[in-house]
């Protein structure tokens, strides 16, 4: 897999020194690479309880990301998913101890715990005040002795991060961050492994599963379960969690494990403030990549009790572009929509015949679906396929509200179902040909008439004309036959929609951004979606 990285052996170093320069000076780094990657505060004067954390890279932004004002004072960084050494981590404690003493916060990993540890041991002999947490919210291994440390340890870094720098002592922020680590829990599930760099990547999870509770270093998980969707997703998370939710306010953390987009998290957000078992989340974190593992295409889920104290120190505004800031969820807000902008319902009117022509063209595109976005595929984003399926499907479910038997304003209603239904530029062009052709039979126009002048109308407005390699291709020449009968104007649009395979150039849609090699032997996707109409329709009758 190809990775925008010069080298693993200098992977996170670029990495750090990339975070650093575009930091606008907030941060600083101890010269002590390679072995000692230490990120800290340029701000800080040390008359505060500094807060240390770090591991393994891999996770970012966890954890340099979270250096800075109310939260970390350094974090020490070893290479990806490999806990720091220990002259790392002390070189750290030394660069930002002073008289108020340090905390360490630490995943509960063997690897961070020994170094960490020891690095505590040598500091303390240099008279220092140092003391350590562990953190284990993974539950998704009950019966582990020793559970993972994950997404939870956001908390301790915020709620130890905001006491720390209102000039708390080191017992106050070590007794706080104590009591969040036994209060929370996390869980996480994904569709795919991560990549390494350097390694070759574990193929563990089948097509159609999805792991339930796996690590943030790619360990596996508790189980695999079928992938069902979003909603069923979350609901296997929270199933996990519930016995933690059963009583009072909690707030969630939703955390982008790595390679989710942002378009899946805030489906997955919605999914878990409609949930019947997030019903006591009162407050969200996210949704947003805290602590990944990579490009790992999954999500985890953290939770805590609120109360009084931690909730203050949660909802505290920082600077920190890797930190979401936590929200109260709440219903979604609604607000009419403004005045001109829903047309004019037509009075509905029944005509079988034009009925059933009608679901039988919506039923074409729908079975058309897959073929068109793969053929959509070779020259643009793939959806064509399901934006003329979508509109299909929802003007079938709107044909008792159509003026069947006038054909005039029911031309004009198609047009106006589209404009609302249908997505992208295919839609408003459609739209403004089936009201263009409803505009046309008003003035006495025969239906064929009036197609070829909504024709005429949407290469005006869209300025594509026959042979630029746009449904316009099939569509011209196959109304142009239509006073010749259905099976005329099928053949035209059907030898229009092959001619588009040989044209290497587009001059309109979004095809015309696509190079010639991708175009040649691939018909347009909108003229085979006419073509396909008219081929369909001629066969029936």
């Amino acid at each position: 897999m190809n990775q925008f990285i010069n080298a693993k052996e200098t992977l996170v170093t670029d990495a750090i020194d990339g975070l650093i320069e575009t930091s606008g000076g907030a941060l600083t780094r101890l010269d002590g690479y390679p072995h000692i990657k230490v990120v800290c505060r340029s701000d800080w004067d040390r008359s505060k309880v500094a807060l240390i954390s770090g591991g393994g890279s891999g996770h970012e932004p966890a954890h340099a990301g979270f250096v800075g004002v109310g939260m970390l004072t350094a974090a020490v960084c070893g290479e990806v998913f490999a806990s720091p050494s220990v002259d790392a981590v002390l070189a750290g404690i030394l660069a930002v101890t002073g008289p108020m003493g340090c905390l360490l916060v630490v995943k509960n990993y063997t690897g961070d715990r020994l170094n960490y540890g020891l690095a505590a041991e040598r500091a303390r002999a240099f008279g220092l005040k140092v003391s350590m947490v562990v953190v284990d919210d993974d539950i998704a291994l009950p019966h582990l002795p020793q559970p993972r440390g994950v997404a939870g340890t956001l908390f301790v870094h915020k709620i130890a991060g905001a006491l720390a720098e209102s000039g708390a002592d080191l017992d106050t922020v070590t007794d706080a961050a104590k009591a969040a680590i036994t209060d929370m829990a996390s869980i996480g599930m994904s569709l795919d492994t991560c990549t390494v760099p350097g390694s070759v990547k574990e193929v563990r999870i089948a097509s159609g599963k999805a792991e339930l509770g796996l690590g943030i270093h790619g360990e596996a998980g508790v189980e695999q379960v079928a992938f069902e969707g979003a909603k069923k997703a979350m609901d296997q998370v929270l199933k996990k969690l519930s016995s933690r939710l059963e009583e009072g306010s909690h707030v969630a953390i939703l955390n982008n494990l790595g390679s989710t987009t942002p378009l899946e998290m805030s489906v997955l957000a919605h999914e878990l403030v409609a949930s019947k078992r997030a019903k006591n989340i009162s407050h969200i974190i996210g949704p947003a990549p805290m602590m990944t593992s990579l490009d790992m295409h999954g999500f985890s889920i953290s939770i805590l009790p609120l109360n009084p104290k931690n909730k203050s120190h949660l909802e505290l505004p920082l600077a920190l572009p890797a930190w979401p800031g936590m929200n109260k969820i709440a219903a979604a807000r609604l607000q009419p929509l403004p005045d001109g902008l829903s047309p004019i319902k037509p009075i509905p009117s029944s005509n079988p015949k034009t009925r059933a022509l009608l679901e039988q063209c919506c039923d074409l595109l729908i079975a058309a679906e897959n073929d068109l976005n793969i053929l959509d595929a070779k020259s643009g984003d793939g959806d064509t396929g399901s934006t003329l399926a979508g509109a299909a499907r929802a003007m079938k479910g709107s044909l008792d509200l159509l003026p069947l038997a006038d054909l005039t304003q029911l031309f004009r209603a198609i047009g106006d179902e589209l404009s609302q239904t249908m997505g992208g530029s295919s839609g408003v062009i459609l739209a403004i040909f089936f009201g263009a052709t409803g505009d046309a039979c008003a003035n006495g126009k025969p239906i064929p008439k009036a197609l070829l002048a909504a024709l005429e109308r949407i290469s005006q407005v869209g300025g594509a004309v026959k042979g630029d390699r746009t449904m316009i291709d099939a569509l011209e020449p196959a109304l142009q036959a239509l006073p010749d009968g259905i099976a005329r104007a099928a053949s035209q649009a059907r030898e229009g929609a092959t001619q588009t395979a040989s044209m290497g150039r587009a001059k309109a849609g979004r095809a015309s951004y696509v190079p010639e090699e991708n175009l040649i032997g691939h018909k347009d996707p909108g003229a085979e979606a006419v073509a396909r109409l008219f081929e369909g329709l001629a066969k029936s009758i």
